[in-house]
């Protein structure tokens, strides 16, 4: 019994045919176990049918009877990937598991005669191991036998899994690169056909040109583009796109546009002429981007650098400016006047040659601090003059910083104190001179009191408490008077603590400190130094002669306090001397202490002679200790 689809081939057309090894499985399959027993027992029209399927290129399946048997040619082999050829001969829905409703949908409906076409059909396809989406278009046909009834279904199986992925890609893509264009200012594309004298252009170029952009898309002379350019640009336009031709370089320009309601915005056009083999111009491509927003940047940039720069030049002091690591980049007019160097000389480091030799290291120094640590630079400094000579000059600079609190500038001053430091040392001079005076006056005032209590023995114990007390302020005197940078001992010259301790010298022990300072300390000037000595005197003469300082292991502790208000408050409280049951208030000492206090600090005085010892709480207002201060105020 033949068992091949082609009984009456002779050997040779068989060998020829099962070279598609699709069609040799079909002639050595055993149908006889299959329910549609062997091929000799097939109507003719399906015979014929598969036939036609076998030689057939395009990938096809035949679905036999209501059970759907599943025989297919080579294209549907190759389809089937690592299911072929275990599937042939099967029934539809057990050859593909994953999709057997889709599949024996369709038997039933090609076993009723009707015609299926699907378009991108999405299937979920295990062909490979793994399951994986797949699309196809798929076309169901009946195939009917002799009596005109379906027996099987023929399907023809195109895949478009491929070309839907790149449909999707490119769709994605397009996405992306509006989005990138919409970020990055790109209005659009133009393309100029020149021999015909039609440009055609995207929608938003189209747009931006006041055009229709269906017109645009078909292509319009370019005269109807060159209309929306701003009438000030339209001439010089036009010349460069005729210099881009004739020179064949590549076109760049940037102008305005004004739309229909009159909003001028800059665009930046870019293209490159495109000629023949004969040297003739054919195509005239390029893109648009909108630049309106860095104009805008640009123009308020330069308007404030031109602000900066006249603003700068004309202030009387040399301004300057650094770059973050200090190079140098900027001066003003004054500068260059006070220097006479040339433009652009002392950029970067060539302005440390300015410096007087003497100051070079030193202002270095201070700079290099200040760019390390960001703080202001602050520094007096020789600086050489357009004359030659070196001047005085005070150097000052601020760092700027952006939003994240680096440095991205700092900008600086130079002032000429030149003649401020001369008049300084003039002054210094003639303080030196006046106090040398004053303190020989003390030292007359001291001789006189001396030989007038020789000649009145009786007024020596008068005379000794008179020389102390202008002892004491002469003390005062040399204390505050005015200092310059060079004479001034220490930060702490004026401070109310440094007072006491030089007041409070003679009284002290090699042991221990007799007497102390805590609390809050004050800055004093010399308004406030003269009663202040009177009355420390006053209090340590008379602790001296009656109370704890008379006595080897007595001592004093002065408390300064300084209450919100602004008000000061002093205590002397003495320890460890004889024990007190009250005092004379009513001798000169006290007329000094009260004078002192209420007269001339404005202040309150009150004595408490504790078990203890004397104290003595002395309020003051806040101002009276820098009297000198208000009164020039």
């Amino acid at each position: 019994m033949p068992r091949s689809l082609f009984p009456a081939s002779t050997p040779e057309t068989r060998a020829r045919l099962h070279q598609d090894p699709t069609l040799k499985l079909l002639n050595d399959y055993d149908w006889a176990a299959n329910p549609l027993g062997p091929i000799n027992t097939w109507p003719e029209s399906l015979k014929g049918a598969v036939r036609v399927m076998m030689a057939a290129s395009t990938p096809m399946a035949m679905l036999i009877g209501w059970q759907g048997i599943l025989v297919y040619n080579h294209g549907y082999a190759r389809f089937s990937g690592n299911r072929h050829p275990a599937i042939f001969g099967m029934p539809a829905v057990q050859a593909w598991p994953e999709a057997a409703e889709f599949n024996a949908d369709k038997v039933d409906r090609c076993m009723r005669g009707e015609t299926v076409t699907l378009k991108d059909q999405e299937l979920v396809l295990d062909r490979h191991g793994q399951p994986e989406t797949s699309w196809l278009d798929l076309h169901y046909s009946p195939v009917l036998d002799e009596d005109g009834l379906p027996i099987a279904g023929i399907c023809v199986v195109i895949e478009t899994t491929d070309q839907i992925l790149a449909k999707r890609a490119l769709a994605r893509s397009e996405e992306r690169l509006s989005l990138a264009l919409s970020g990055s200012g790109l209005v659009g594309t133009w393309d100029w056909d020149v021999p015909a004298d039609t440009v055609t252009a995207d929608d938003r170029f189209a747009d931006l040109f006041n055009l229709d952009p269906l017109k645009a898309g078909l292509g319009v002379p370019i005269k109807d583009f060159l209309a929306a350019i701003y009438p000030d640009d339209a001439v010089r336009v036009g010349e460069e796109i005729a210099a881009s031709i004739r020179d064949r370089a590549t076109f760049r320009s940037e102008y305005r546009v004004m739309s229909r309601e009159g909003i001028v915005r800059w665009v930046a056009a870019s293209g490159r002429p495109r000629f023949n083999s004969e040297g003739a111009i054919q195509r005239f491509p390029g893109v648009l981007v909108d630049i309106t927003d860095q104009r805008r940047i640009t123009e308020a940039l330069a308007e404030s650098e031109l602000r900066f720069r006249t603003l700068a030049d004309a202030m009387p002091q040399m301004v300057w400016s650094t770059l973050p690591d200090g190079n140098h980049d900027y001066y003003n007019a004054r500068w260059y006047e006070f220097t006479g160097v040339p433009v652009g000389s002392t950029d970067g480091e060539g302005w440390n040659g300015m410096f007087h030799p003497d100051d070079q290291e030193r202002a270095h120094t201070v700079w290099r601090h200040s760019l390390q640590t960001g703080e202001p630079y602050e520094i007096e400094y020789r600086l050489r003059h357009h004359s030659g000579t070196y001047r005085w000059t005070l150097g000052l600079a601020l760092p700027m910083r952006d939003a994240a609190g680096a440095i991205v500038r700092w900008i600086g001053t130079c002032t000429d104190i030149h003649a401020a430091k001369l008049a300084a040392a003039e002054r210094e001079l003639v303080s030196q001179e006046l106090s040398h005076r004053i303190k020989n006056i003390f030292a007359v005032l001291t001789g006189i009191v001396g030989l007038s209590a020789r000649s009145r023995p009786e007024l020596k114990p008068f005379a000794d408490e008179l020389r102390q007390r202008i002892h004491a302020l002469g003390e005062a005197h040399d204390f505050v008077r005015p200092h310059s940078n060079d004479s001034l001992p220490t930060t702490s010259q004026t401070s109310l603590r440094a007072l006491i301790a030089r007041l409070m010298q003679p009284y002290q022990s090699a042991e221990f400190a007799r007497v102390q300072f805590v609390g809050d300390d004050a800055v004093i000037d010399d308004g406030a130094a003269t009663p202040l000595a009177l009355l420390f005197h006053e209090l340590a003469t008379n602790a001296a002669k009656y109370g704890a300082l008379s006595v080897g292991t007595g001592s004093v502790v002065l408390t300064g306090t300084r209450h919100a208000d602004g008000r000061y408050h002093l205590a002397w409280k003495e320890a460890g001397g004889p024990a007190v049951t009250g005092g004379k208030t009513g001798g000169f000492g006290t007329r000094v202490i009260e004078l002192s206090v209420q007269g001339q600090l404005r202040g309150q005085l009150e004595r408490f002679w504790d078990e203890d010892g004397l104290r003595v709480e002395i309020d003051l207002p806040g101002d009276a200790l820098t009297r000198s201060a208000k009164l020039q105020g």
